[in-house]
């Protein structure tokens, strides 16, 4: 029976991978700090099947202490700092948060006579202030933030120990991903429980910034599945996973409302606060994912309307179930 490790068990793609990975006959063991009451929530349903072991990124040893006694044959770096804006207010604890922890694991990795299997997810921020759309894993790649910078790090960390030791390493380029169990705090998971919350009479108004602002969306359950593809191929490399279709701030909120009953957005007092428009970007963030499609097969099975209505479902069911 194979083993994995998933760290950022908890949050919304370690939680989807933790059951694909159980239904698939894998044991699971899970790395991640005391999960808030919505992460503890991603895990009701596998919680009695994995070994949960609490613990921090930043805590120099404990990853590589964990792989060694541990045993897995994959393993699967998930955790990490998520919300861009807040590396700029502490970039070393972000460095060291995504590429210690990356480099520890891959030390690890290489230090133990089995050689787990390696998965890094990086992210689409590595790209930055491109001036091509839409990118790929050849793309020019000039983070514009220390989150970014840090990803780019972790990526090319990947690499060199893919090339130098021919260890089993890929790392996945990511684009925005969303579902259920995406933190409120996130601009989808802020429309759907927005678009809920009108449909209830629970708030009277929805306060977003740039409404022409465009991004690459997918559903993170087929974002899991790739992830699952890329270990499992004969060669690791490095994919870009993404929709490779752009759409606006505008149409995810058309959706959303949509999806909650209302059909005229005109009456759901939309409102453009100034303040949360941030500078516009040079080229729109697309993925091309066709390294992905062309090697590992992969499809995506959840269409972008599929996915907000299954998120604003969820957010109906929640406000309703607050009173």
């Amino acid at each position: 029976m194979a083993r994995a490790l998933i760290t950022g068990i908890a949050g919304q793609d370690g939680s989807y991978l933790a059951e694909r990975l159980l239904a698939d006959g894998y044991e699971v063991v899970g790395f991640d700090r005391l999960p808030s009451a919505g992460e503890a929530q991603n895990l009701v349903a596998v919680a009695d099947q994995i070994e949960y072991v609490e613990g921090d990124l930043l805590e120099v040893g404990s990853l590589r202490n964990l792989i060694v006694a541990s045993g897995v044959d994959e393993i699967y770096h998930l955790a990490a700092p998520t919300f861009v804006p807040d590396s700029w207010d502490d970039p070393s604890a972000t460095m060291a948060a995504i590429v210690g922890s990356t480099a520890e694991i891959l030390a690890a990795a290489l230090a133990v006579a089995a050689r787990p299997k390696v998965w890094v997810s990086a992210s689409a921020e590595v790209f930055g202030d491109t001036d091509i759309s839409p990118q790929n894993e050849e793309s020019p790649m000039r983070p514009r933030s220390p989150y970014g910078v840090a990803k780019l790090a972790a990526l090319g960390l990947v690499r060199t120990m893919r090339e130098h030791h021919g260890l089993f390493a890929c790392a996945g380029i990511l684009f925005n991903h969303e579902s259920p169990r995406r933190p409120p705090h996130f601009l989808p998971r802020k429309v759907t429980r927005g678009a809920a919350a009108i449909a209830l009479g629970q708030q009277d108004e929805l306060v977003l910034g740039d409404l022409t602002a465009e991004r690459d969306w997918s559903d993170a359950r087929d974002i899991v599945s790739a992830i699952v593809l890329a270990m499992r191929a004969e060669e690791p490399s490095d994919y870009v996973l993404a929709s490779g279709e752009g759409r606006s701030v505008g149409q995810l909120v058309e959706a959303a409302f949509a999806a909650a009953g209302i059909a005229d957005l005109s009456d759901s007092s939309i409102r453009v606060d100034p303040a949360f428009v941030r500078p516009p970007e040079p080229i729109a963030p697309v993925g091309d994912a066709s390294r992905a499609q062309r090697e590992l097969g992969w499809e995506r099975q959840i269409s972008f309307e599929q996915m907000i209505g299954e998120m604003v479902e969820a957010d109906l069911a929640d406000l309703r179930s607050e009173g």
